[in-house]
């Protein structure tokens, strides 16, 4: 072994083969075994795995190889999330059909998954594409549906006019697609949608009990579910009409200086009908942002309707305006606009030269401080309120509310954010939604001995749009209940629906049905669920929903389906480019050779400027290729590249010096392995003592996915070894490392194992055990000082006597030596620490 170098490119295949014949991963839910379920996000099948997957997927992975050792049942799958867009595209631009091109990056990516040597139970491996995937999403859609929790109604929704479907809003990104970067428009459609709304309260409360969830990301869900409390009144309009609002701080109702309402509240619609300057304002809103908060940085304008509202304790006649920053799905769609206490209020009053009056003051005594070029929306004191003033906010609320109810103009209300989840797609890639169109009958769910409505092959793309739409057969069916002439529904679900609720058929795949409650009992929840903080909102909030709903029919028990939730950082790498004119060429990692602090193309040798180190992205070229890399030091190295330095939910710059140093690494290493002495005897108490301390906190660190501090401590423990004299200690130390490193460097660990001639794959190996006794430090370093300096160490046992110490000083050659004869004539001693001679 000690001859031999080692040689990933043989190893990593070797040792991949044996897991795959021994099914070594394979998860058995009728394991007595406590069960560990860990996962990563699943993968959209785009083509090539990117080095930030291997990331995600490498940290999941040493986790769950860590689980196996420590005697759990670990059940790791694999999947892919692998309807969307981007397929379509792929057939509009290439000619090709969605799902061959989607089916042969999936075969293109699980075959870099597997040069990676992921511990993955690939017996439960599924593509959302497939109909035995989301036939089964259609028979839960429609038990949803005889449940009450999904229904169809026309609304306004966000139109992606390049990928010619509609958009949640939470997919619409600055007013622009998620995907395309379109600017999005308003339309009025017939949509499918899921009751999310009759969640709202559940989900709000169950943040709280998700302590394994990272703060931040259960804090942008409470604020996208946004629970608020407030009062709706009418105001009187001087059309003769009554005009609801809704406002979270009636306490302020002195300080409305005008009333807003959204482009397409009725208002708006009625003075647009009978104005074209207030119909093209109404479509310049269309054009806007969709959200609550792009709305809060875009520039606010309005439109004076002409009509004023009565306010109801003044008296006082307040301008109506039509405003692009009042969103008509939100409260009542009209608000009671109060500059001084609200930035968005603040800057339109201030454009349109309406009044701002102060309400609320830090004291009394501030009711006339000038606002100092913003709204002021703190707490305080109520002021220039007639019988509010000298109130404290909640008391003026409470008040405000009191006299409204009384007087019969409005109530006490809570309202949410959240919207109900709008799932229609105008696309063929993605779960037909299964209904069926009758003009006798109306609205008819596909009977389930009928499923799954599968999409038809024979599609032409040539024509934007849905191809669904334009099928000369697909979509005519007869009407289930009449069997009369009738039309499929052509919309698909939002392929966030696909991802809802994968986790549970990861945990049971029974052919006749979506999934096995008790099966799923077994596994759920999710024990660590890993992937990025991008889907805080989108994935993660319609994952919890699913779940609940799923629970509230009585077909799951769980309602939380992740307990532990970590979001990792991105592997990031510095750009490289060249002005050609106007425009900038960007150039990928391997046409770059770098000279010190240059950077030249290799094509020409001439320089190329060194941009920021930022996200990796195809647009700007900075990826890295993990197969090149794979081929160049191995899988080991690249995982350890991945779990080394950066804490893991910071980003990771890569680069070439570190990952050939994980190689060096890998070698030596490897060289260390093979120095096994079986003459080798006598103990190394220090040696021990390091090899299980260093054993309990790469444990500790693992769990707490620390992984980097888990690398520095076999590093640490590495280099004792090395300078170790060969003992029982040191042999026992060299095994354990092989154990160790086998959640990280699986191959080299396994290659280890058995030129060692341990028996067995590591890969099933116990992880090693500990001796508590030697976690507390008994001995310590004591220092011996003469004259003022060092002159000596002595270990000793902590606590120990002071005559010992001074026995044991006085022993030493060196302290002898430095008294050359002299007489002592005092020892200080300061126990377990130092030891001064005074002569």
């Amino acid at each position: 072994m000690s001859g031999q170098a080692f040689d990933p490119s043989q190893a990593d295949g070797r040792w991949q083969r044996a897991w795959d014949e021994a099914q070594t991963f394979a998860a058995n839910s009728n394991s007595a075994k406590p069960k560990s379920y860990v996962l990563e996000m699943f993968p959209y099948p785009s083509g090539r795995i990117h080095i930030g997957h291997v990331r995600n997927y490498t940290m999941g992975d040493v986790l769950a190889r860590y689980k196996r050792m420590t005697g759990h049942e670990v059940l790791h799958p694999m999947g892919w999330d692998a309807f969307g867009m981007p397929a379509e595209n792929a057939a509009m631009e290439k000619g090709v059909h969605p799902g061959g091109w989607t089916r042969e990056n999936i075969a293109n990516m699980k075959a870099q998954l597997k040069r990676l040597g992921f511990a993955l139970d690939w017996s439960r491996e599924l593509a959302t594409c497939e109909p035995d995937y989301y036939g089964h999403e259609q028979a839960l859609f429609l038990k949803l549906y005889e449940a009450g929790l999904v229904y169809r109604k026309q609304a306004e929704v966000n139109w992606d006019p390049v990928d010619m479907t509609v958009l949640a809003n939470e997919q619409v990104i600055d007013g622009k697609g998620w995907r395309s970067g379109a600017e999005v428009q308003k339309r009025k459609l017939n949509q499918w949608f899921l009751k999310i709304t009759d969640f709202a309260e559940d989900l709000l409360e169950g943040l709280g009990a998700l302590e394994g969830w990272p703060d931040k990301v259960r804090l942008m869900q409470e604020n996208w579910i946004g629970k608020s409390t407030g009062l709706e009144f009418s105001f009187d309009l001087s059309n003769g009409d009554k005009l609801p609002v809704y406002t979270t701080r009636p306490d302020t109702i002195f300080g409305a200086s005008f009333v807003a309402v959204a482009a397409d509240h009725p208002v708006a619609q009625a003075v647009a009908a009978h104005s074209d300057e207030a119909k093209a304002f109404v479509e310049l809103c269309k054009k806007g942002g969709t959200t609550a908060a792009e709305l809060e940085t875009a520039e606010k304008l309005g439109f004076d309707t002409g009509i004023t509202a009565k306010h109801p304790f003044t008296g006082a006649e307040l301008p109506v305006f039509i405003a692009n920053f009042v969103l008509m799905d939100y409260g009542t769609g009209a608000i009671m606009a109060v500059p001084g206490h609200d930035q968005r209020d603040f800057e339109f009053a201030t454009k349109y030269g309406l009044p701002i009056p102060r309400v609320v003051a830090a004291t009394i005594e501030e009711a006339d401080k000038p606002f100092a070029g913003e709204a002021e929306n703190g707490d305080g004191v109520i002021v220039n309120s007639d019988f509010l003033t000298g109130m404290s906010v909640d008391d003026a609320k409470a008040e405000v509310i009191r006299r409204i109810e009384a007087e019969g103009r409005g109530s006490g209300k809570t309202v949410w954010r959240l919207r109900d989840w709008g799932v229609s797609r105008q696309r063929y890639w993605g779960t037909p939604i299964p209904f069926i169109h009758c003009e006798a009958c109306g609205v008819v769910p596909v009977p389930e001995d009928q499923l799954p409505v599968t999409l038809p092959e024979d599609v032409d793309f040539k024509t934007p749009g849905n191809p669904l739409l334009r099928h000369p057969t697909w979509k005519h069916v007869d009407c289930p209940e009449c069997g009369g002439k009738a039309e499929r529904e052509t919309d698909t679900l939002d392929t966030f629906v696909d991802s809802s609720w994968y986790f549970l058929r990861f945990a049971s795949q029974p052919g006749d049905k979506p999934f096995d409650a008790a099966e799923v009992a077994k596994w759920l929840p999710v024990e660590q669920y890993i992937g990025g903080i991008e889907h805080a909102i989108l994935h993660l909030l319609y994952a919890r929903f699913w779940t609940r709903a799923l629970a509230h029919i009585g077909m799951i028990e769980v309602k939380e389906p992740f307990a532990s939730l970590f979001t990792q950082g991105m592997v990031t790498h510095e750009t490289y480019s060249r002005r050609d004119g106007e425009r900038v060429v960007y150039y990928a990692p391997e046409e770059i050779s770098r000279e010190a602090e240059r950077a030249l193309l290799t094509a020409d040798g001439g320089e190329v400027e060194i941009g920021r180190v930022v996200k990796m992205s195809k647009s700007k070229k900075n990826v890295v290729d993990p197969d090149t890399i794979i081929a160049k030091y191995g899988a080991d190295a690249v995982r350890w590249f991945m779990l080394s330095d950066s804490p893991p939910e910071r980003d990771l710059p890569w680069s070439e010096a570190g990952i050939e140093g994980c190689s060096r690494f890998v070698h030596r290493l490897w060289r260390l392995f093979g120095q096994l002495d079986a003459q080798a005897n006598g103990e190394d108490k220090a040696l021990t003592r390091k090899t299980h301390q260093t054993i309990a906190a790469v444990g500790d660190d693992v769990t707490a996915l620390a992984f980097n501090k888990g690398v520095a401590r076999i590093y640490e423990l590495t280099s004792a070894v090395e300078k170790a004299q060969p003992s029982a200690s040191r042999n026992e130390a060299i095994r354990t490392l092989a154990l160790l490193l086998a959640p990280m460097m699986p191959h080299l660990a396994e290659e280890a194992w058995h030129a060692m001639d341990e028996g067995g794959l590591i890969a099933d190996a116990a992880w090693p055990a500990v001796d508590p006794a030697l976690l507390v430090e008994d001995e310590v370093t004591i220092a011996i000082q003469h004259k003022g300096k060092l002159r000596d160490t002595l270990t000793a046992p902590k606590g120990a006597a002071k005559e010992l110490l001074e026995e044991m000083a006085l022993a030493s050659e060196k302290v002898q030596r430095s008294l050359d004869g002299a007489p002592v004539r005092k020892i200080i001693v300061v126990p377990d620490r130092l030891v001064n001679i005074v002569t």
